[in-house]
């Protein structure tokens, strides 16, 4: 990553995008007219604009417990629960919906620590790693980016609390909207997504809590271990050796896309110059339409790194998506990182699913998904074949 910078020159110092007037700002509303309405800007009171998620989990553990988390958002965030319901939607988080004797309503997000790779290795530095994404998911709400579902902040100023040694909880407002569907777009949506990001890439760098991406893939050494182990019994659990038999037959086929991941990582880290500031999984499943505005959610991915990773899930074959985009933003789309960052995303994934699988667990639509999940990703080498040759 040496030499990376952020791209600083199209925003004035303290504003949020390009000057009113300029060539980038005129080449920005060519971009938003895709979208039938402007992302909703921040409340001017409450500078806040937050959602609900979709797709369906299991139950939280019992340490989770309901009258716990009662008395914690009372002590963190003095939001004194009248009722509180269990959501069992999303995927790597828990969910609750809570509303207080005033008829306020809250959504409270649970996140267990261990299933983080991305954040860091340890539950503290996966802690701290979230709590610089939330606080720079509040700055950018702050700034004027009302798009941002951001959390609210404790009575302390902090935006997401550590519950016991595994768990945080942190506490965003509640918006009824229409999830979007994780791989689908309609024409609206992405149109509103490529408004989107083209605005985040375009904010000054925010402040010093903004973590940079780190090139290596997260979970890779879960990912070679499991490799190592694949003549080995594994007994964390019934869906542990089902696993084992489905990597073992494409271990080699995994090796070499991490080889090919390592080689496409030193071209981008080269490359690379304009670093930005990124959401990291800007997909439908991640787009809340509320009215007709579009809100997007799960920040705990922010960081700054180069803009195609955003742009590998967002851009399609249409070229006038690219084209607006480079045109608002004045970055031109690189190959080389889009392909990275696509790869890192398939391994990533693998990594987590085996991970999960070789650990202690028991047999709950979670685990069912997660070997679903890796029994499609095993297959990735067909979709590198040609990058492989």
């Amino acid at each position: 990553m040496r030499g990376a910078r952020p791209i600083r020159a199209r925003a004035h110092r303290g504003t949020r995008g390009p000057s009113p007037g300029s060539a980038a700002a005129r080449a920005l509303d060519r971009v938003r007219p895709f979208a039938s309405r402007r992302s909703p800007r921040t409340d001017p009171d409450t500078k806040v604009a937050a959602v609900t998620l979709g797709e369906v989990r299991a139950a939280p553990p019992e340490e989770l417990e309901s009258s716990a988390l009662i008395d914690f958002l009372a002590d963190g965030w003095g939001f004194d629960v009248e009722a509180v319901r269990y959501a069992p939607l999303g995927g790597g988080s828990y969910h609750w919906v809570v509303q207080d004797l005033e008829g306020k309503r809250g959504f409270v997000t649970a996140d267990d620590l261990d299933q983080k790779p991305w954040l860091g290795d340890t539950r503290d530095s996966a802690f701290d790693g979230l709590r610089r994404a939330f606080d720079t998911a509040v700055a950018l709400r702050d700034g004027g980016l009302g798009f941002v579902a951001a959390p609210i902040s404790t009575t302390r100023g902090e935006t997401v609390r550590r519950f016991g040694p595994q768990h945080s909880v942190a506490l965003f407002p509640f918006v009824d909207g229409r999830p979007g569907t994780f791989g689908r777009y309609d024409t609206a949506e992405r149109a509103a997504l490529v408004t989107m990001v083209a605005e985040l890439h375009l904010v000054p760098v925010v402040g010093s809590s903004t973590s940079r991406v780190d090139l290596e893939l997260p979970g890779r050494g879960r990912l070679e271990a499991a490799l190592r182990e694949l003549n080995q019994t594994w007994s964390g659990g019934p869906l542990s050796e089902p696993a084992r038999k489905l990597l073992a037959p494409h271990a080699s086929d995994v090796a070499e896309l991490l080889a090919l991941s390592d080689r496409l990582a030193l071209d981008v880290a080269r490359s690379s110059t304009d670093w930005v500031v990124t959401h990291g999984e800007p997909h439908g499943g991640n787009v809340m339409r509320v009215g007709e505005s579009h809100v997007l959610v799960d920040w705990d991915t922010v960081a700054l790194a180069p803009p195609e990773r955003d742009l590998w899930m967002l851009l399609g074959d249409d070229e006038e998506e690219a084209n607006g985009y480079a045109a608002a933003t004045g970055h031109e789309v690189d190959a080389v990182a889009m392909s990275f960052f696509r790869l890192r995303w398939d391994l990533a994934d693998i990594a987590a699913f085996s991970d999960l699988l070789r650990s202690p667990h028991h047999h709950t639509e979670d685990t069912e998904k997660a070997y679903d999940a890796l029994k499609f990703y095993v297959g990735a080498p067909d979709r590198w074949a040609a990058i492989l040759e």
